[in-house]
């Protein structure tokens, strides 16, 4: 059966939000306002596709297009919103069985393809599947490129006393060295400007590009501060270093904040990451995700916190000419994610 593609508007955002929840990849990214947040403050404009198979929705997906010049983009998700990945939703995808998971995700992309390429008239295609989504066939199979991006989990059932013994034991002796010198608190919105400072601050001494704007961090927690969660590390009242988390279904993830510091034998960051696993050990989360794992001095930081690896996907397809002006381009794929930077 043929799946016909709607463009979701307002009037559409209820159902489209009831598509996020029942979908097992379903991320607060894919939610309704968190989409239009992000095309207010992008310059690129919001396709929100839903799928049907007759009058059943069986997926949706949130593309961004912009025209450039020669190029005319499709990003899924947009650059410069510190969205790690979005991309399209299955319905109760788990549940189906394999045969019907190929049928509705290929089925799904072709519909797709034929709206970005016939529609959009889109030269170039930029995707990052979310995490679980491990299904990248029909995407190759349609002419694209697929490449594993690299991210840490915690399964936080397993208990803090587990996950703690699990810490390198460097890390730990760090983390109650830090306990005694430094005083953790419950952020509020006063206190993101100095997050968005010290993200500024720790890309210029990388020579980077730091494109996201202070008011779309603003107007995110201001959207969903019940789903966010913003840790101060303080000495003698100063703040040192911060973590915000976002809280969404049984999962949470560590989003913005935790740029490196220049203190000298006091690990704040150590701290703030333990504190945030044992809260959702504590609240009954289920899993724990730190985004980011494919940079090599990144990566043997954040594996002294014995985390599991997760392996995701970024979709890509261009024109010839398109490849050129890929490489200028590249730069506005640099997230504010990449903590402990």
């Amino acid at each position: 059966m043929t799946i016909e593609l709607k463009i979701a508007d307002e009037k559409d955002a209820e159902e489209w939000n009831k598509l996020v929840d029942i979908s097992p990849h379903g991320t607060i990214f894919h939610t309704w306002k968190w989409l239009k947040i992000a095309e207010k403050y992008t310059s690129f404009k919001l396709y929100p596709i839903i799928g049907y198979k007759g009058t059943e929705p069986i997926g949706i997906f949130p593309l961004f297009y912009q025209r450039k010049a020669l190029l005319k983009m499709v990003f899924s998700p947009p650059p410069h919103a510190a969205i790690p990945y979005l991309g399209p939703l299955l319905v109760e995808y788990d549940e189906l069985k394999q045969n019907k998971k190929e049928d509705n995700l290929t089925g799904f992309q072709n519909s797709a393809n034929l709206f970005i390429y016939k529609e959009l008239r889109a030269n170039y295609i930029n995707i990052n599947l979310p995490l679980g989504l491990i299904d990248a066939r029909p995407f190759i199979w349609g002419g694209y490129s697929a490449d594993p991006n690299y991210h840490y989990s915690f399964d936080l059932s397993l208990g803090k006393s587990v996950l703690w013994q699990s810490l390198k034991k460097q890390t730990r002796k760090n983390i109650k060295n830090a306990v005694d010198k430094v005083e953790l608190t419950e952020g509020k919105s006063t206190d993101l400007r100095f997050i968005y400072s010290s993200l500024e601050r720790r890309y210029k001494e990388q020579n980077r590009v730091f494109g996201e704007s202070f008011d779309y961090i603003n107007d995110v927690y201001l959207n969903y501060s019940n789903n966010l969660q913003i840790l101060m590390a303080k000495i003698d009242g100063e703040p040192i270093a911060t973590l915000v988390n976002i809280f969404y279904k049984d999962k949470m993830l560590s989003w913005v904040g935790n740029a490196k510091t220049n203190l000298s034998g006091v690990y704040p960051n150590d701290l703030l990451m333990w504190k945030s696993i044992e809260y959702g050990c504590g609240e009954g989360y289920q899993i724990f995700y730190e985004i980011g794992a494919n940079t090599p001095r990144l990566a043997q930081y954040k594996s002294n916190f014995n985390p599991s690896l997760v392996v995701g996907f970024t979709i890509k397809k261009s024109s010839p000419i398109t490849k050129v002006i890929e490489r200028a381009y590249s730069h506005t794929r640099n997230y504010i994610i990449g903590k402990w930077s």
